[in-house]
């Protein structure tokens, strides 16, 4: 299920719900109770010290164990 983020209406209280992905879940401030919320704009997460994977000299992802050519990887 994804996670968005709402702000309530009535407590203006910022919080994340987990919500099936057929949308017709009921969101519901966990602070106030309220139920006018809007959904906000979110972006997404990465980490930032991820390593690249080394690609090896001869071609290839180095993944697959074809070192030839591409993979489907």
């Amino acid at each position: 299920m994804p996670l968005f983020e709402y702000r309530c209406m009535k407590c203006n209280h910022d919080f994340e719900e987990l919500v099936a992905a057929t949308g017709r879940t009921k969101v519901v401030c966990p602070n106030c109770g309220a139920t006018s919320v809007e959904k906000l704009h979110s972006v997404f997460a990465a980490r930032a010290d991820a390593s690249p994977i080394p690609v090896p000299a001869g071609g290839g992802c180095g993944r697959c164990g074809d070192p030839a050519g591409p993979c489907g990887m």
